[in-house]
């Protein structure tokens, strides 16, 4: 099985209509099993998307706004059914982004179909014309009982929404369910910060698959200074790498590699994040 994650930025990011493509074209040729992505957006003003652009998508149940024709995961899951591949797909959105957007999360499914959808608030703050409200979204599938959820966290030092509350919600929700889980996405956690977001969930019992990986690479998924992170007194320090992108497992499991993806060597950069990439 193969798992990626990617922050997207999507429609906020610079040339995105060209990074659109070619992080199609990089899916079709590596086919993740599951991709997890965050900061999935869609313009608020946009008209409502027709059928043709829902192909293979299934609704969270709850979700009380549509999906819109600029959608970023509506195109990439078009894009793949135009290549031929299968892709059963899910979006919900959680807050107004940068005051133009639905921002929210999305899971691709490119090997089976979602059978069933998750989402709850992991901030305190459930206004949804804040930009410090969070969610996250998970799914399972027709191939196997494991729940994968995509998840975006606040900041250790947050004085309104703190990671460590956050955290709190969210491990003492996930905790109830009895199977396998993945987190994967941005926890705004550079592992190289001690005793902050990256230890509290080691200590909560998660398993970084980066760190069991059998093969892996440098892990950096942020360079220099991005959105969130330009404020000494989040700790950042501008152009010394971080490793803030993770996938974690509920428990040890044999992971053949981690290794970063969309840094611009390999593969193009399509955001102001890397994604991570593991097979298991």
């Amino acid at each position: 099985m193969k798992l990626l994650t990617l922050n997207t930025h999507s429609l906020q990011e610079e040339n995105y209509p060209q990074k659109l493509e070619q992080f199609v074209k990089v899916i079709c040729q590596e086919k993740p099993d599951i991709i997890a992505l965050q900061e999935v957006n869609q313009s608020i003003n946009a008209m409502v998307a027709e059928e043709t652009l829902l192909k293979g998508f299934v609704p969270y149940p709850d979700s009380k706004v549509p999906v819109r024709e600029d959608n970023h995961a509506a195109q990439v899951a078009f894009r793949l059914h135009q290549a031929g591949i299968t892709c059963s797909w899910t979006w919900v959105s959680g807050k107004i982004g940068y005051g133009i957007y639905d921002e929210g999360m999305a899971l691709l499914c490119l090997n089976g179909n979602i059978t069933a959808v998750d989402s709850f608030f992991i901030s305190g703050c459930q206004d949804y014309q804040y930009w410090k409200t969070r969610k996250i979204l998970g799914v399972k599938t027709s191939n196997c009982n494991d729940w994968f959820y995509t998840v975006h966290m606040g900041w250790w030092k947050d004085e309104e929404e703190p990671f460590l509350a956050q955290w709190e919600r969210l491990h003492t929700t996930l905790k109830k369910k009895d199977s396998t889980i993945w987190l994967m996405g941005d926890f705004n956690s550079p592992a190289q910060f001690r005793g902050q977001g990256y230890d509290t969930i080691q200590n909560s019992g998660w398993q970084d698959t980066y760190s069991i990986a059998e093969q892996k690479d440098n892990g950096i998924t942020v360079e220099g200074s991005i959105d969130g992170w330009k404020d000494a007194k989040h700790g950042a320090e501008e152009g010394n790498g971080m490793r803030m992108d993770h996938i974690w497992c509920n428990h040890v499991v044999p992971v053949k590699y981690s290794k970063v993806m969309f840094h611009g060597a390999k593969e193009p950069k399509v955001s102001d994040h890397f994604g991570v990439c593991i097979e298991v």
